[in-house]
């Protein structure tokens, strides 16, 4: 049984996701009541996306410092116009016999490629870890592009050179120019 004092040495995790408005200062705003909380970052991802700001932590701190920041964030969503959702999380366990892969893809801007890609690594009991997508003119003739990164988990038991075969039919049948290898860490 736990008791207040144990609960305050355990660490605890919370899921900070904050959409609003870009405009300067907004990322230290949000990490000042977090440090202010007695918390800390300790994994983020940040972006723009149009004119909006969007981020996604993962913080940690006692359960009475995460109890803190979850009572201070709603003063912080009205101060800075922005949308946060929270949630309380817990690590996940270091992956086991799953082989990190990075997958880059390259392709005149079409509907449905991320939706794709994402079935055909589902299918075959693949996990996305990480996805990052963008949009830009090719440089000689306008075209508009898409490219999309992913990181994908590939359990040890898929043999790899039939999964790159695979994939590499897929791209071609979709005409995505794409690679599939190892990630390097």
């Amino acid at each position: 049984m736990s008791t207040p004092n144990s609960r305050s040495r355990l660490k605890t995790y919370l899921v900070v996701s904050a959409l609003g408005p870009d405009r300067p200062g907004i990322v230290e705003r949000l990490t000042r009541v977090i440090d202010e909380s007695g918390c800390m970052v300790r994994d983020s991802r940040m972006t723009n996306l149009g004119q909006e700001f969007a981020m996604q932590l993962v913080v940690e701190g006692n359960w009475n410092n995460i109890a803190m920041l979850e009572t201070a964030l709603p003063s912080l969503e009205k101060r800075q116009e922005l949308t946060l959702q929270f949630k309380r999380t817990e690590l996940r366990p270091p992956a086991e016999n799953l082989l990190p892969y990075g997958v880059e893809a390259v392709s005149v801007q079409q509907p449905g490629i991320v939706h794709h890609l994402a079935e055909f690594f589902s299918s075959r009991g693949i996990n996305i870890s990480e996805l990052v997508t963008n949009t830009y003119s090719a440089s000689t003739t306008g075209t508009p592009m898409f490219t999309v990164q992913l990181t994908i988990n590939v359990p040890a038991d898929i043999q790899i050179a039939g999964l790159r075969e695979e994939f590499m039919d897929f791209c071609d049948r979709l005409n995505l120019d794409a690679v599939l290898e190892p990630v390097k860490y």
